[in-house]
């Protein structure tokens, strides 16, 4: 760097363009929900389309006990200046935030909110975008047995919280141990495998090239009998989304490894009439 190059600020780094986001499963509402990270992504990613594919506020949880700190808040804004500033945000609820489904085709703050839709990429596939709940049999056939699970996950969440904190001391990186059990677990790895090729055959039924789902908390993209299976993961395990490049490529960008340097946002905490972005 020459030395009158000192003075000069720092560039802006530029964001992911993008065509498409998908993202699901943030659990808005309860300690396991990594509100920091998920709030950075959002910054640093500019699309035409955001969808929310289920549990994004999770219901359950807050019927349980009271838990909305606030970067939980900064969150749910974030994604409402994404559609003021022209973005389409659209809702697909899952079980956790099953509430919502009484509101399909409602719009909310720019938000609209359907229980399913179909997709176009940008090359002519068209996808099936649902929560996937509805392929559980747990869920389905006896949900008192969802709730036990989902008390269960919350304990494990909460070990691997414990966990985490020691390693981030002794400078080692994020690790999950629920999704390490889900990958390692016979029954668990049958559970996944099951549920991927149940929403694949649907889609298939339907008539289209492809779905994206989330529920499971497992990030893929992998092609089941000719249908293009995509499930863009969680912010709660593996922090991760789904996007499509203005090609169609569809891509999981994964925000588990080293964060990158973050893209600064101009209208975080100042008012909606004092951001420049703000139409």
């Amino acid at each position: 760097m020459r030395p009158e190059d000192a003075s000069l600020p720092a560039p802006t780094p530029t964001p992911l363009q993008v065509r498409t986001v998908w993202i699901s499963d943030l659990h808005l509402g309860t300690p396991g929900c990594q509100a920091e990270a998920l709030l950075q992504f959002l910054r640093d990613v500019e699309c035409d389309t955001l969808y929310l594919v289920g549990d994004i506020i999770d219901g359950w949880q807050l019927r349980r006990s009271w838990y909305w700190p606030q970067a939980h808040n900064d969150v749910v804004q974030k994604i409402l200046r994404k559609a003021r500033k022209g973005t389409r945000v659209v809702f697909v609820p899952g079980n956790h935030d099953e509430f919502a489904r009484r509101y399909a085709t409602h719009h909310f703050g720019g938000v609209e909110v359907l229980n399913e839709v179909v997709h176009t990429t940008a090359d002519g596939r068209r996808l099936w975008v649902l929560h996937g709940d509805l392929f559980d049999g747990v869920i389905q056939c006896a949900k008192w047995l969802a709730y036990v699970g989902d008390s269960a996950y919350e304990f494990t969440l909460k070990v691997n919280r414990w966990l985490n904190r020691a390693r981030a001391r002794a400078g080692l990186p994020y690790w999950s141990l629920s999704k390490y059990l889900k990958l390692k677990v016979k029954r668990a790895v049958s559970y996944v495998s099951d549920f991927e090729v149940a929403v694949a055959r649907e889609a298939h039924k339907r008539g289209v090239q492809g779905v994206v789902c989330g529920h499971i908390h497992h990030a893929e993209i992998r092609e089941i009998d000719g249908i293009l299976y995509c499930n863009d993961g969680d912010w709660v395990e593996s922090l991760t989304a789904l996007v499509e490049h203005p090609d169609g490529r569809l891509e999981i960008i994964d925000r588990s490894a080293p964060a990158a340097a973050p893209v600064p946002d101009p209208c975080e905490g100042v008012l909606p009439s004092q951001c420049p972005h703000t139409a």
